[in-house]
Parts: C-alpha cells; structure tokens; sequence
C-alpha cells in the first residue's frame, strides 16, 4: 500500500458516526482507489464515503451521495492546511436522525479539522 495513514478519529452527531482517516499519499488516482476500497472493508454499514484529495496540485474530492457538498468541504480544509500530498476520507454511519445540509457539512468539517488538527500538532 502506498497511501500511509497518519491520524485517524472519530465524531458522533446525533446518533450519525463520522469515521475520519487522514493519508499521506504517493499518486492520486492509485491511493484514492486504494483507500476507497480499505474503508468499504472496514465500514460496511457506512451510506457514504466521502474524501478529498490534494497531491502536485491536482485535487480531487467525491460527495458519495451525500448532501452539504462534503467532499469540497474536506477538500478546503487540505487547502487551508497546506496538506499538499494528503487525503482524508470519512465515512458516514447514519444514526437514524437526519441533519440536513448545513449539518452534514458541519459534522464533515468538524470531523476533518479534528484529525488534520490533531495532526499537525502532534
């Protein structure tokens, strides 16, 4: 595997689980499909998988069907944190209670700028 995890964490959102996992990546296209496939493995029951990508000035970022446009939230915060060659992914276990667009987005957020921030603090 060429996509290495870095930090990983968990939010809980009214009964929703955001399960968040930030790589250092090597290629773009090879690691996103790499870690597509890791975290349908290890998150079955997840309605989506949401990531974003930044490698060489290249991004790439995917919503999963998911509302609130996670996928360009997480993308912002790489651009925010200078995280050139990184992608996080977060996976989505709805908990039953719906938090509309402005929620998700919030949640994907928090959810992200915790493990980023985690990170480059450590």
């Amino acid at each position: 595997m060429s996509a290495e995890e870095v930090f990983a964490g968990k939010l809980v959102d009214r009964k929703s689980k955001f399960y968040a996992h930030l790589y250092k990546i090597n290629n773009l296209e090879s690691d996103i499909e790499e870690v597509q496939k890791i975290h349908n493995k290890k998150y079955k029951k997840a309605a989506h998988h949401c990531y974003a990508a930044l490698f060489e000035g290249k991004e790439d970022s995917r919503n999963d069907g998911e509302v609130g446009s996670p996928g360009r939230v997480l993308l912002e915060l790489l651009q925010e944190y200078k995280l050139d060659g990184y992608m996080i992914m977060v996976s989505r276990i709805f908990g039953g209670i719906k938090l509309g667009q402005g929620g998700v987005a919030r949640a994907f957020r928090n959810t992200g700028r915790g493990v980023i921030e985690a990170y480059v603090n450590k």
